[in-house]
């Protein structure tokens, strides 16, 4: 697992604000029809989530990716898609902006492993161990978000804790030097820093959502034993894994910017995110984001069953 880098692009970005971005004006998603109804719903849109523009030229634009990403929703044909905060965003610039990875080929996992699994039924969420669902924001963070995700669960299930804890991501971003900030990481690298230094928590080392210089951090402070890694590719091992406790996961995420609901399956296993794996019912992983409770299942997705968007070609747990 410790050549997966998941890597996201850093900064506040003014949407539409580049060149590139007028030069798409001319492009196929001009083509789309923009009447009526799309603006009504556009205007829903900018109110529901707080989007403002700088001038006329960027939201004109913004109302064509959006219109053309209301086709995409019409056409879906698994009812799994719909508006969501990204629903102003191409497809490409979600990517961009959220979802970079680089990875060897020598890391690709081509083995499959079915689980076998119809009466497994796992839930973190609902037994009391996962903590709430935060926001990354507009920085590649998701391996910090993962790392605290699956640490909070394992303290709380080791009765070290309760699952109001909240722990510090922006340490991790500002003081794990082997990761990358903004720019991504890894999350064995977090738990090996963890290991090495404790974790404070968010309220004595709040989220900034952009890295900073490395803070001396007071207040109660957690430590972790090891990390153990999942077999690659292996669902069957993953699974046993989670019936221990939540498992920090990475995904291949292209396609989830308009996910609002159901069982997902749209995607490959190439790897490009990082998220925590709380669950297994009705035959699909439960996976909770750092998106915020807007996206998806109130900050949640699910994923068929079998290795699903690559979800076991690079799993780890803490162990407290």
């Amino acid at each position: 697992m410790n050549k997966y880098l998941l890597l996201a692009l850093a900064g506040t970005i003014l949407l539409g604000a580049t060149a590139f971005l007028v030069a798409k004006k001319h492009s196929a998603v001009s083509d789309i029809k923009i009447d009526e109804d799309v603006y009504t719903q556009w205007k829903i849109f900018k109110k529901t989530f707080g989007k403002k523009f700088a001038d006329p030229d960027q939201e004109h634009y913004r109302i064509e990716v959006f219109a053309a990403n209301l086709e995409t929703i019409k056409n879906d044909k698994t009812g799994t898609l719909g508006i969501t905060q990204f629903a102003d965003l191409s497809q490409e610039e979600f990517k961009s902006i959220y979802l970079t990875l680089q990875v060897e080929s020598s890391d690709v996992e081509t083995a499959e492993y079915e689980v076998a699994a119809d009466d497994v039924s796992i839930n973190w969420v609902t037994a009391g161990k996962v903590t709430g669902v935060k926001n990354q924001g507009q920085c590649g963070s998701c391996w910090a978000f993962s790392t605290t995700g699956s640490f909070e669960s394992a303290l709380i299930l080791a009765n070290k804790a309760d699952n109001t804890l909240n722990l510090s991501e922006q340490q991790l971003v500002d003081c794990s030097i082997l990761n990358n900030g903004c720019n991504g990481g890894l999350m064995d690298r977090a738990f090996t820093y963890i290991k090495n230094h404790k974790l404070g928590t968010e309220a004595a080392y709040p989220y900034l959502a952009k890295k900073g210089k490395c803070q001396k951090v007071t207040g109660t402070q957690y430590s972790l034993k090891s990390f153990t890694d999942v077999k690659k590719g292996d669902t069957q091992d993953l699974l046993n894994s989670l019936q221990k406790q939540p498992v920090s996961i990475a995904v291949d995420a292209s396609n989830w910017s308009l996910y609002t609901g159901g069982v997902f399956s749209n995607c490959s296993t190439g790897l490009n995110h990082g998220v925590l794996l709380v669950g297994y019912e009705n035959n699909a992983w439960i996976v909770k984001n750092s998106w915020g409770t807007t996206w998806g299942e109130q900050g949640y997705i699910r994923l068929a069953s079998g290795n699903t968007c690559g979800l076991a070609n690079a799993a780890s747990y803490p162990n407290v």
